[in-house]
């Protein structure tokens, strides 16, 4: 017998190798659902064998008048009835929006006057999550914002959906429990926001630059850590490069003491196109949202349990009319006002305590050639020992953030110390031969999060990232603290308990729109009254593919850049966007003239934006549904005067407001890193081109001499 075990031992262990080597080769090789690389769940529209084309039939949303009026039936206030434009016949109307079809169901018609549900304060991603969740459960919910939605913090994200790798690093190296699951959370997050908005977020591969030898090791522990907390919400594994390698990948790297670099994956995405479209998706599915509607008071009955709010619509005063303030009435109020928390809570209790520790990020935009077009770099230990994101984001490179305590206000403006800051720490991982200068940001701005305080730390390094959920005596409840990446979890948990204090009752939707625009797909199966809203595919999400820009460029004429840009910003609604784009008069492109020649942005976005996307000002578009002021504050001032004009013939300006969202604009582009020198052109000297003329600051900013060098002088020097 001793000699079958002396064979059979050396067999069993060589098995188990070699089945332990075979799982471990399939879980990094394994074949992965990259969101974007399925075939669209919807197909294009084609044209059939007699040459007819038949155009996608998305269903409309009520306008913001309609909505307005749905608002004031609850306290029964007199509505106004919208004017709906004339209907256009044929292909084109039916795409642009403007062609009602009777098919198609709007829901949410809530004629009687029935107190809401719930009425959310705030259109950030937190809130357009709850009123999203809320409505595909079956509540009536209304939802307010002052400004725009993702006005203030959800449109100044460093643009990534993480985990967090830092957060992880301290969650092992402190046995943070907190911190650990939050990460855990956030990646699962992760893969459904990939899923249900495959059109606004993609994967994109980070890479850590390693200086050191022993190094290597505790990166690769640390991101082979990352990829199996995301288990099955992971994607490709993290991997090592050598020195060449590296710099293969990214040529702008420093190749001085680089001994190669570690390569992992998050989710990138298009921050304020998301929470656009997370608010309008809601609407499709029966909640009233409103946006530039600021809430002036709460309202309490006389056991002071809240009953509602008093708002004024802002867009009244922009108009120079007296802004009429009237009552919604709701069983519950929910307050999701980001770094405006405590404000909120103390029109409630007005001697109640702070939670909100607000924290300064800011971020600079350099132009593209900064950054390989699909990989994006974090340095892990700056000169002070926070972190520095540099991502490739819209055709530009995107470096931050900082993370400093600050006073809270609507539009904050980075400074120049963080600027100079993160310009010095970025060309210390450079090439030298790169000299990063101050006069190649083309925009930069302040964020700021609303961290949960932790009253026993004084810096804010050390606040962890995640969400609290409190409600006062009077009932407000307030959705505070965590980060765009696990906004749907926050929204889950704030209607969970909505539910429970407010004792409301969910229900199936039986007759949930038809988000898609196909009878293919049934968005009312997954609605049976409870959170489905890791399923709930956004607008946009149903017809979108990696190959749906070719049928747009074979369709509308449209130029390959911009066609990509659409379908990558508004997935199947790029086909209503192209639509309304008016045709170029030249050969090629046929259509979509461009409001800056230095990016795809086109003339049918501002019309969709409007239309469909409840786009009230300059502001809005310029800022949050195109993304022109955050790649580049100049560009974004020489575009505002067609943006105004295209802007009042869709919403019958008058010359004053023309004249104040000129104002308005270059006032908020100032707070996107507009010289300082352009704060008080006028439309004319833009329209001339002395908008784009340097003074002498600006020169020495551009100029690597101090002073302009005559081309022959500079000739002669070669």
């Amino acid at each position: 017998m001793a000699t079958p075990r002396r064979f059979l031992r050396p067999l069993l262990y060589t098995s188990a190798a070699a089945l332990a080597g075979g799982s471990t080769l399939y879980y990094v090789y394994r074949p992965i659902k990259v969101p974007g690389s399925d075939p669209a769940s919807v197909p294009p529209p084609r044209y059939t064998d007699d040459g007819r084309f038949s155009p996608p039939r998305f269903p409309l949303i009520k306008s913001r008048d309609e909505q307005i009026a749905d608002l004031k039936k609850t306290s029964g206030a007199q509505s106004r009835t919208a004017t709906l434009k004339e209907a256009t016949k044929g292909v084109l109307g039916t795409l642009q929006g403007t062609h009602k079809d009777e098919s198609v169901e709007r829901p949410g018609k809530h004629e009687d006057a029935e107190p809401y549900d719930l009425l959310v304060i705030g259109g950030g991603a937190t809130g357009a999550g709850i009123a999203l969740d809320a409505a595909t459960r079956g509540l009536k919910v209304a939802m307010v914002e002052r400004e725009d939605f993702a006005s203030g913090t959800s449109s100044k994200s460093t643009k990534l959906v993480h985990g967090g790798v830092r957060y992880l690093e301290k969650a092992v190296w402190e046995l943070d429990y907190n911190q650990y699951k939050l990460v855990k959370e956030a990646l699962r997050e992760r893969k459904y926001f990939l899923d249900t908005a495959p059109h606004l977020s993609n994967w994109l591969p980070i890479m850590i630059p390693i200086q050191k030898w022993w190094q290597a090791p505790y990166f690769w522990a640390g991101t082979k850590f990352y990829d199996f907390l995301a288990g099955a919400e992971g994607i490709e594994s993290s991997y090592f490069l050598t020195k060449s390698k590296a710099l293969d990948a990214f040529p702008m790297l420093n190749k001085e003491n680089l001994f190669g670099a570690l390569v992992y994956y998050d989710g990138a995405h298009n921050d304020s196109r998301m929470n656009v479209s997370i608010a309008t998706t809601a609407a499709l599915y029966g909640a009233t949202v409103v946006n530039h509607m600021e809430v002036t008071d709460l309202e309490k009955d006389s056991d002071g349990k809240l009953v509602g709010a008093r708002v004024k619509d802002k867009v009244q005063e922009k108009n120079g009319q007296k802004a009429e303030e009237f009552s919604i009435k709701a069983k519950g109020i929910i307050n999701a006002t980001g770094p405006f928390t405590d404000a909120v809570r103390k029109m409630d209790e007005p001697q109640i305590s702070e939670i909100v520790a607000p924290s300064s990020g800011v971020h600079v935009i350099l132009p593209g050639y900064y950054s390989p077009s699909k990989m994006g770099l974090i340095d892990p230990k700056t000169s002070d020992g926070r972190v520095i994101f540099f991502l490739p984001w819209q055709g530009n490179t995107i470096a931050g953030t900082t993370d400093a305590p600050t006073a809270i206000s609507q539009n904050p403006i980075a400074g120049e110390e963080e600027i100079n800051w993160i310009l010095s720490e970025i060309q210390g991982y450079l090439s030298p031969d790169l000299n990063v200068r101050r006069g190649d940001v083309l925009a930069a701005w302040s964020g700021i999060r609303p961290l949960v305080k932790d009253p026993h730390s004084k810096n804010t390094e050390s606040l962890v990232r995640n969400h609290l959920i409190t409600v006062s005596d009077s009932g407000l409840l307030t959705c505070a603290g965590g980060k765009w990446t696990t906004y749907r979890q926050m929204a889950e948990e704030a209607v969970d308990e909505a539910i429970k204090r407010y004792h409301l009752r969910t229900s199936p939707l039986l007759q949930a729109p038809r988000v898609s625009g196909s009878e293919m797909i049934d968005d009312a199966a997954p609605l049976d009254g409870a959170c489905q809203t890791h399923q709930v595919r956004l607008i946009g999400a149903h017809g979108f593919s990696n190959t749906l820009f070719i049928n747009l460029i074979q369709h509308f004429g449209l130029e390959s850049i911009v066609a990509k840009h659409l379908t990558e910003s508004y997935g199947d609604r790029a086909w209503t966007v192209a639509a309304l784009s008016a045709p170029t008069e030249q050969r090629y492109p046929v259509r979509g003239l461009k409001i800056s020649a230095l990016y795809p942005f086109i003339d049918g976005e501002i019309r969709y934006a409007v239309r469909h996307e409840y786009a009230q000002t300059a502001v809005d578009v310029l800022a949050r549904r195109t993304r022109l002021a955050f790649l580049n504050a100049q560009a974004a001032l020489e575009a505002l005067p067609t943006v105004i004009d295209l802007m009042s013939q869709e919403l019958n300006w008058d010359k004053k407001r023309q004249e104040k969202e000129w104002k308005d604009t270059v006032q908020f582009l100032a707070s996107m890193g507009l010289a300082k020198s352009k704060l008080n052109v006028t439309r004319k000297d833009v329209e001339t081109g002395r908008a784009g003329e340097y003074d002498e600051h600006e020169r020495k900013l551009y100029s690597r001499h101090g002073k302009d060098v005559p081309l022959i002088r500079f000739l002669s020097f070669c």
